[in-house]
């Protein structure tokens, strides 16, 4: 059986447009973008070419993004410098974030706090996707606030209700931030029709470069740099500018931004069909967060009676499977994800296996997935 590849919540190929429109910067056009002779401006306008098509994509201003280096960078630039800024002004900043956030943001709240930079508030998300607004409102009016709530669940696929977060944050004077990574190409990200004040991005997950990454800030919104030198990028993101990485990070997020609908409707399609191959001919299983709004890309599925979820990760590659685990291993011992232990508590003893789908996915792929599943359970469960 060939092998099939259901991990594009990880990471996906670079597709062929993207590697035809980085192609240029990385040979005959290699100036540095900041130099003012020919080979400069040639790079240079590359660089803004690029900003320019990123930000229409999202509704947003070519002055609005700033290029880093990747996801992770974004969200910390985001968090840190938003509170950094607070603090040159002399405020006490309230950071807010919700207890499914990727490690970027999760880790980065929990530094915040230990380093005194900010006070942190953790706001709780049922399994049906609803967070906690009231305890929102409180943490949003008690002085200067950054909210960060994810659009879509890199673990579980589940949609936050980032218009309703907006409207509280908006009406109580508070910035939000969302960290997209999951959603752009997945579900629609229009920072005009859903006003985040900070949005952060990267290309991996769509198909782009890795190492590639964007903070859109909302004209007005303050944010200090973490690094010094240079001022390239308005002096918020200094160092010389990877040209390349810009052209296929823009390129990557027009083309996944152009086919979403018709993307969404096809790997829903996939998704639906594997979800009732596994309920049908699997007991115990449940899906994570099943009644919340959940992007079409990912699929989780708890699976009861086995405890080591890693262990059913690499029993589905030995099948020729690649998907990934919503566990962790702590010191030699495995222990729930942060999402699923806010979720379901912290005594879930099921294992995690997420499928998630890409533009290659085909149905054939979906039932060898499901073959390869039950047959990997029944047998670990016999064991």
């Amino acid at each position: 059986m060939k092998p099939v590849y259901l991990d594009y919540a990880a990471t996906t190929p670079v597709r062929p447009e993207v590697l035809d429109a980085m192609a240029p910067l990385l040979g005959d056009v290699f100036g540095n973008p900041s130099s003012i002779h020919r080979w400069g401006r040639q790079a240079a306008e590359a660089l803004e070419g690029a900003r320019e098509r990123l930000s229409d994509a999202l509704g947003a201003s070519a002055s609005e993004v700033t290029f880093v280096r990747g996801g992770t960078e974004s969200d910390n630039l985001a968090l840190f410098g938003w509170c950094g800024a607070q603090r040159a002004r002399g405020a006490e900043p309230t950071l807010a974030y919700s207890a499914v956030e990727h490690h970027a943001v999760f880790e980065a709240a929990e530094h915040a706090e230990a380093t005194g930079l900010a006070s942190v508030v953790k706001l709780d998300v049922t399994r049906d996707g609803r967070l906690d607004l009231d305890a929102l409102r409180a943490a949003v009016g008690a002085g200067p606030t950054l909210v960060s709530v994810m659009w879509v669940n890199n673990e579980c696929g589940m949609v936050l209700p980032l218009a309703e977060v907006a409207d509280v944050v908006s009406e109580a004077g508070g910035t939000l931030h969302s960290d997209a990574a999951q959603a752009i190409g997945k579900v629609a990200v229009d920072v005009r029709r859903t006003p985040v004040d900070l949005l952060s991005g990267t290309g991996h997950k769509v198909y782009g470069p890795k190492g590639t990454g964007f903070l859109y800030a909302r004209e007005g919104t303050p944010v200090a740099p973490l690094l010094h030198g240079g001022g390239q990028e308005r002096a918020l993101r200094p160092g010389t500018q990877d040209v390349a990485g810009a052209v296929g990070l823009a390129t990557a997020v027009r083309l996944a931004v152009a086919e979403q609908e018709a993307s969404a409707a096809r790997m829903r399609a996939l998704g639906a069909r594997l979800e009732r191959g596994l309920l049908s001919e699997l007991e115990g299983v449940r899906i994570n967060a099943g009644q919340a709004e959940r992007a079409p890309h990912v699929l989780s599925v708890g699976v009861g009676g086995i405890e080591d979820g890693s262990a059913l990760v690499m029993a589905l590659d030995l099948e020729g499977i690649a998907v990934s685990g919503g566990s962790a291993c702590t010191s030699g011992s495995m222990k729930a994800s942060h999402v699923m232990r806010a979720l379901y508590g912290p005594d879930d003893s099921h294992a995690t296996v997420r499928y998630s789908f890409g533009r290659e996915t085909d149905e054939a792929d979906v039932d060898a997935a499901l073959r390869a599943t039950v047959a990997v359970v029944q047998r670990m469960r016999a064991a």
